[in-house]
C-alpha cells in the first residue's frame, strides 16, 4: 500500500512538472519549457540507475528528487524572481542531490566521500554559475529571452553558499539516509 502511495505521489510530481512545461509553452517562456523538460528527464533516471548499478531507491528518495525537480521547474514561472528564498532552497536541494550521488559512489568504492562531495559540489557550482552567466550574456547579446538568469555577484555568492550548505547536509546525514545506495551486493553477501 505504501509503495502504491509513493508511486502515485511520484506520478503526481511528474504531472506537475509536465503542467509547468505546458504553461511555459503557452506563455512562450523558454526558461520554463527547457527547465521542465530537463526536470522530467531527471525524474525518469531512477529506474535506469537502479538497473545499471543494481540498487533500489527508497520511495522517499524518489520523491525527494522529483520534488526538487518540480521546485526548479516552477521557479521559472516566477518564484525565482518573486520569492526571495526560492533560489536558496533550490540550490540547497540541487547540491544535496549532486552531493548524494558523489557520496554514494565514493562509499561504494570504499573511498572517503568527505573531500569528494565538497570538491564536486563547489566545482560544479562554480561551473554552473559561469554557464548561467554565459547563457544570460549570449541571450542578451543576440536579443532573445534567456533560459537562465544571472542576478549578479551577490547572487552568485549566495548560490555557492547554499550549494555548500547542501554538500554539508549530505556529509552530516549521508551515512544514515543513503545507506541503501552505498552498499554493494558483494558486501551484503559477505555479511
Amino acid at each position: 500500500m505504501l509503495r502504491f502511495v509513493g508511486q502515485a505521489a511520484e506520478r503526481g510530481l511528474q504531472a506537475g512538472i509536465f503542467v509547468v512545461f505546458v504553461v511555459g509553452l503557452r506563455q512562450r517562456n523558454p526558461g520554463a519549457v527547457v527547465n521542465a523538460a530537463c526536470a522530467l528527464l531527471v525524474t525518469h533516471l531512477s529506474p535506469c540507475i537502479e538497473r545499471r548499478y543494481d540498487i533500489e531507491f527508497k520511495e522517499w528518495q524518489r520523491l525527494y528528487v522529483n520534488t526538487g525537480m518540480l521546485a526548479h521547474a516552477v521557479g521559472m514561472l516566477g518564484p525565482y524572481d518573486d520569492v526571495w528564498w526560492w533560489d536558496n532552497v533550490t540550490h540547497t536541494s540541487s547540491a544535496t542531490l549532486l552531493g548524494g550521488v558523489v557520496f554514494a559512489a565514493a562509499r561504494r568504492r570504499g573511498r572517503d566521500p568527505y573531500p569528494r562531495v565538497i570538491a564536486v559540489v563547489v566545482c560544479l557550482g562554480v561551473l554552473w554559475e559561469a554557464f548561467e552567466y554565459a547563457i544570460h550574456a549570449i541571450a542578451k547579446y543576440i536579443g532573445v529571452e534567456p533560459i537562465l538568469v544571472s542576478y549578479g555577484r551577490a547572487d552568485v555568492a549566495f548560490d555557492l553558499g547554499f550549494d555548500l550548505v547542501g554538500a554539508l547536509l549530505v556529509l552530516v546525514f549521508g551515512d544514515h539516509l543513503l545507506g541503501n545506495l552505498t552498499t554493494t551486493n558483494e558486501k551484503i553477501q559477505r555479511v
